[in-house]
This record gives structure tokens, sequence and C-alpha cells, in this order.
């Protein structure tokens, strides 16, 4: 009887969230071929600077690099105990003439390490684009309800207006900071380059007869040929692990971000002002058909809460690192990195879809904010009925009154606040009657929110955005 998928544990992370790019990216394959690279590298590298390694050794090795024996490196990994060792074998028995040459002068931080570095550059290359993908999305909606009046809230009780558009540029502010920080990050990976067992780089200056200058110039062709500008100048066995806390932190940021904006979606899913994207057949509970849950964000509030969980893991891996090296971050680290970009990426490809669908139910939002504008205008009414010669304390004291006895008919049931045709029937403000209707126009209170929407995204947005215009707008893979 074959094994089934279904028979052993697989992570939902590349069963249900995150999409096939990232989920390669992280993949067993392109790890070791990614070693591979390194291997040839380095031997072209030697080649380069007189050691005797022969032009077809390295031809044999750059055929090979596809043919992987997955079962054939479990067998030697089996009998080693050693990764490394298993693949540099495995490696070797695809390309048997370079056998002698594979992995010269190196330790297994060479390979690891170093591919460790690429993967990460890559993926965080990708969850820029990600982000960007969400900024565009949100941007547009952004626009397209500048200048939509809505109801603000603080500690979520209704406080003076806002605009749809507006709040958008809130969650964007936010993203935006993590598309630069992910952007700077993404060009600090540090490539370990040819250091050696314990980065002192002595392996290297014994096959080089002590030439100092080769040494050198090996470590920067190596880190050249891998796309990097330079390699550390400093290491010991492995590059410093504070660097994956502080890759983890920037993706926790990020998780920080969405989870803000999904919280406001649920929030405001929950008193019918918005909704996110919901399928023709989509079904919202078992049991009670007529729900629309907003799973989506939801789901991307779950998501973050993981992404943040492995932030103080890393912190953790990276100061209990002991002198040179310590192994006790290698299992941790084979976890918490894959993990990490898998969720961010998850969380993006739902931020995305849900932006790109978001409805604004704009007969709600107009309704709730009608509901709570009466009470905002009590400020401006009393310096009107003032300017007109009222007595301000006499008049203070009567909006106090009128204006809780209206919210206390809201509280009993009422569907109208009344407050007005209160001011209305009480003499202390006939002066003011005739601008009553004028001040509750909503666009009087929304201030520069309008123009703060066009503003922000043509000054910060747009110009952040310039660089993925080209790839921004692909279909978003949304899985289960």
């Amino acid at each position: 009887m074959t094994d089934m998928p279904q028979d052993e544990y697989r992570s939902p992370l590349a069963t249900r969230y995150a999409g096939v790019e990232m989920r390669r990216l992280f993949s067993e394959r392109h790890r070791i071929r990614t070693w591979r690279r390194l291997w040839i590298w380095l031997a072209r590298a030697e080649r380069e600077l007189g050691l005797e390694i022969a032009r077809e050794q390295i031809s044999d090795m750059e055929d090979a690099v596809h043919r992987i024996d997955f079962a054939k490196a479990a067998e030697y990994e089996a009998r080693f105990r050693h990764d490394v060792m298993a693949h540099i074998h495995a490696y070797g028995d695809e390309a048997p003439s370079a056998r002698g040459v594979l992995h010269l002068g190196a330790t297994s931080c060479y390979v690891t390490d170093n591919a460790g570095a690429l993967v990460l550059r890559e993926a965080l290359r990708r969850i820029a684009l990600g982000l960007a993908d969400a900024l565009a999305a949100l941007a547009e909606f952004a626009r397209r309800h500048a200048s939509v009046p809505c109801l603000a809230y603080t500690h979520f009780q209704p406080a003076q207006p806002t605009t749809v558009g507006k709040r958008a540029c809130l969650w964007m502010q936010d993203l935006l900071d993590d598309l630069q920080e992910i952007e700077r990050t993404a060009e600090r990976v540090p490539f370990r380059g040819v250091k050696g067992t314990t980065g002192t780089q002595a392996s290297f200056l014994a096959l080089f007869d002590g030439d100092h200058e080769k040494v050198l110039e090996l470590d920067r062709l190596v880190a050249v040929s891998a796309g990097f500008d330079r390699p550390l100048p400093i290491s010991g066995q492995t590059y410093p692990r504070k660097f994956d806390y502080q890759t983890v932190s920037v993706l926790g940021g990020l998780a920080i971000s969405a989870s803000r904006v999904a919280r406001d979606v649920r929030l405001l899913s929950g008193v019918g002002e918005l909704a996110e994207p919901f399928e023709k057949e989509q079904v919202g509970s078992s049991a009670m058909a007529y729900k629309r849950n907003p799973m989506r964000s939801e789901r991307m509030t779950s998501l973050a809460r993981h992404l943040l969980a492995m932030v103080p893991e890393a912190g953790n891996m990276a100061a209990t690192q002991w002198l040179e090296r310590s192994l006790d971050d290698s299992a941790g680290r084979r976890l918490f990195l894959p993990e990490s970009f898998l969720t961010a990426d998850a969380i993006l490809r739902l931020l995305t879809n849900v932006a790109r669908g978001l409805t604004v139910n704009e007969a709600v939002v107009s309704a709730r904010l009608v509901r709570e504008l009466p009470f905002m205008a009590t400020e401006e009414i009393l310096m009107r009925a003032v300017k007109a010669g009222g007595d301000r304390q006499d008049l203070h004291e009567r909006l106090r009154r009128h204006s809780l006895a209206a919210k206390e008919r809201l509280l009993g049931g009422a569907e109208r606040n009344d407050l007005l045709e209160r001011l209305r029937a009480d003499d202390a403000f006939a002066a003011v009657k005739a601008d009553l209707d004028d001040l509750l126009r909503p666009e009087r209170f929304v201030g520069r929110a309008p123009e703060q929407v066009e503003a922000f995204t043509r000054e910060h947005v747009d110009p952040a955005l310039a660089p993925y215009r080209e790839k921004l707008g692909a279909g978003v893979e949304l899985r289960i």
C-alpha cells in the first residue's frame, strides 16, 4: 500500500496558505541547487587564482547541477550523520571527475550560510514585491473613496468624521514604512564568503601558499559570482545570527501593520460599513446560512500572530550563540526562517486580495454618520448662537440637556437623531435656525482629509511603488 500525503503531517503554510514561488524558494531542491552553484563558483575562482582544477572538472560540476539524487543523499546522511557531507558525496557521484576538488578548503557553513544569504535576499525581494502589490491596491481604494465622509472613532467611540480614503492612508503609512525597511534589509543581507572553519581563512591561506592577496581575491570573486558587492569583512564559522533576528523582526513589523488593517476591516464589517470579498458560493457558517464573515481578515490576524511569535525565538537564538559557533541555532533556523517568509507571503496574498475587493457600503456609512453628526455640530452651533447675542453659559446648558435627551432616545431604540428638532423648538436658538441644515453637511467636518489622500498617495506612495510598476497587478494566488 502506497503511503498517502494525508497520512503524515504537512505544514498548513505549504498546503493551504503560502504561494508557489515562496514555497519553491525554500524547497529542498532549490537549497541543494544553490549549494552546488556555490561549489562551482568556489572551484572557478580557485582555478582562476592558480589552483590545479581542470576546466573539464568544472564543466562536469555544471552539467550535474540539476541531477540531484535525494535518495542517495539520504543514504549518505544515514551513514555520516552530516547533511553537507552527504550532498558532497552525492554530487561527486554525479560529477566523478570533480570529486577531488569539491568543497576544496571550505567548511560546511560555506554552503549553508552563503546559500541562506542568497535565499533570504531573494525572499525579501519577493516580499517587497508582494507588499508593493498590496499598497497599490490600497492606494487605488483610497483615491476612489478620498472624499467619502465616514464616522471616525477613538476608543471605538464616535469621534469627529474622516473619510474612507483617509483611513486607508493610515494603513498605507505603516505598510510603506515596512516596504522601506524590507528593501533596506534586502540590501544588507550578509554574504559570509570564503572564510574557512572559524573565519580565519587559514585553510585557504594554506592552499595558496601563504598568499594573502589571493585569499582576499578568492573571497571577493565568490561574492561577486553570487551577486554581492563584497563579502563580510569578519565572521566566525557563521554569518552573524543577529541578522536573522533583524530579518524576522522586519517581517514582524509587516505582521503588525497587516494585523491592524485586518482588525479595522473586521470591526467595520461588524457594523456593516465595509465588506471584504465574498465568493458566489462561499459559506459563512455551517449552521447560520445568512452569515458573511470577514474570514480573510480573520485569517490574516491569525497568521500575523504566528509570525510575531517567531520574532522572540529568532532573538533568543541570536543572543545565545557561543564564541565562533554553536549548533543550537540549526534546528530553530530550519523552522522559523522558512515559516516567517511563508507566513509573510500568505499574509500579503490575503491583504492584496482584500484590498482589491474591499466594498464600502456607502448607505450604511452615511446613515451612521448622520446619526452622530448633530452631536458633533454642537460646538459650532454654540459659537454661532453666542455671536448672534445669546448667553454662552445658558446656551451651553441647553445644548447639554438637549443632547443628552437625544442620546437617551437613540439608546432607547430610536432610528433618527432628533437633536436639531429640539434646538429648532427652543427659542434660545432662534437666531441660528436657518443655519442648522447647512451646519450638518458631512463634508464640513472632514477637514483636509480628501487633500491629504491626494498628497500622500502622490508624494509618498507613488514614488515608492515606481520601481515595481512593471510587475504590479498580477493575479494573486489565494489558496483555500
